[in-house]
């Protein structure tokens, strides 16, 4: 719950998120800071509460705090929203679960719904109302152009990651960065394989390869990544996107982009480590899909066979994760078990390292 407040501070500086374990009214000071907390407390979260001294006394002190939710604890322990008490549910939405709603407010929003359709119907021959149906089916969902939901999403600034500043003991440069995230391409047919990440909408797709290298035009730089999908149909195939990457300020540093099914994405990454004979690379990114209101952050785990890095790195890779605000918990490891022929190469005039000599070792090459 520490990691989740220090977090909650990445959404809106405002926040603020104290975290108590059950039996801090047991000590004298930690009670007075824990009832200093209720007084002018917005939302009290209960999670794992089960101890019956502890849930009598919640009970007791809770009452000024307008908002409760409760989660796995006990059942004595009553959810409350906008300082009404409501029934705990065992069935139906996850917002029902969790706040409740009377038979009584059941009937009265089910009223207020009737009448406002209703009134919808009345008007669906309506001129204005036909226009502006009429209107809004000719928009695609992607539509980047009228953008009609009036979206803007924007990368996030938080977490702020800061790039590895040294190398084998040099100074990072913006070459030496981008060699980095070539990786083992010219060794072997990619440049990393993902271990994990801390993106599910990311990583859930299995056998990840990514693809960095310099493009024919001058100071120009790739990505691609390949991975596969699992079909409505329920088939698994090959997909490959195609992500131009230009440098940040500071080496290290750098911003994609990408069109996607018709959404421009871009992102800021940042290489946060990786380790001198290559065995293992850490990436973060911050994202966004402006117009599909989406902004989103996450870091990938790659190494040069998909397997993950060595007892020995186990370290170094927390420090690194420490950097990014990451628990190592919090990873979704990459299904790298059926990689049959994936699709890769590169363009015809693509060019690789240009500061770095990557040692070729015996890793796997499927």
């Amino acid at each position: 719950m520490l990691h989740t407040a220090k977090r909650l501070k990445w959404v809106d500086e405002g926040y603020e998120m104290l975290v108590f374990t059950d039996d801090s009214y047991q000590s004298k000071d930690q009670t007075e800071i824990l009832l200093k907390a209720l007084s002018c407390a917005d939302i009290l979260l209960i999670v794992a509460v089960t101890d019956q001294e502890s849930v009598k006394w919640i009970e007791t002190e809770s009452k000024i705090v307008p908002n409760i939710v409760c989660f796995d604890s006990s059942p004595n322990l009553v959810n409350k929203l906008g300082g009404s008490y409501v029934q705990n549910e065992n069935s139906g939405t996850l917002f029902a679960k969790t706040f409740g709603i009377s038979p009584s407010k059941k009937a009265s929003d089910s009223m207020d719904v009737e009448q406002t359709v209703s009134e919808a119907w009345k008007r669906h021959n309506s001129d204005d109302i036909r226009k502006a149906l009429q209107c809004l089916n000719k928009c695609s969902p992607v539509d980047q152009k009228n953008n009609c939901l009036e979206l803007d999403a924007k990368i996030p600034e938080k977490p702020f990651v800061p790039p590895m500043a040294k190398f084998r003991g040099e100074d990072l440069s913006h070459e030496t960065a981008e060699d980095l995230f070539v990786g083992w391409l010219g060794s072997l047919d990619w440049s990393w394989r993902v271990v994990a990440g801390q993106n599910p909408a990311y990583d859930q797709f299995p056998c990840q390869y990514q693809l960095f290298y310099r493009g024919k035009a001058k100071d120009s730089f790739w990505y691609e990544p390949v991975f596969q999908v699992k079909t409505l149909e329920g088939k698994v195939v090959w997909r490959r996107r195609k992500y131009r990457v230009k440098r940040g300020k500071i080496p290290g540093t750098f911003y994609f982009s990408v069109l996607d099914n018709g959404v421009v994405s871009n992102e800021h990454w940042t290489i946060v480590d990786v380790s001198d004979d290559f065995s293992w690379g850490l990436f973060h990114y911050n994202g966004a899909a402006r117009v599909a209101g989406q902004a989103y952050t996450g870091a990938v785990l790659a190494s040069p066979d998909g397997a993950y890095p060595d007892e020995k790195e186990s370290k170094r890779l927390a420090s690194a994760l420490e950097k990014c605000g990451i628990k190592e918990w919090e990873l979704f490891t990459v299904d790298n078990c059926s990689c049959q022929d994936p699709p890769l190469g590169l363009p015809e005039g693509s060019s690789l390292h240009s500061a770095i000599d990557v040692k070729v070792q015996k890793w796997n090459s499927t």
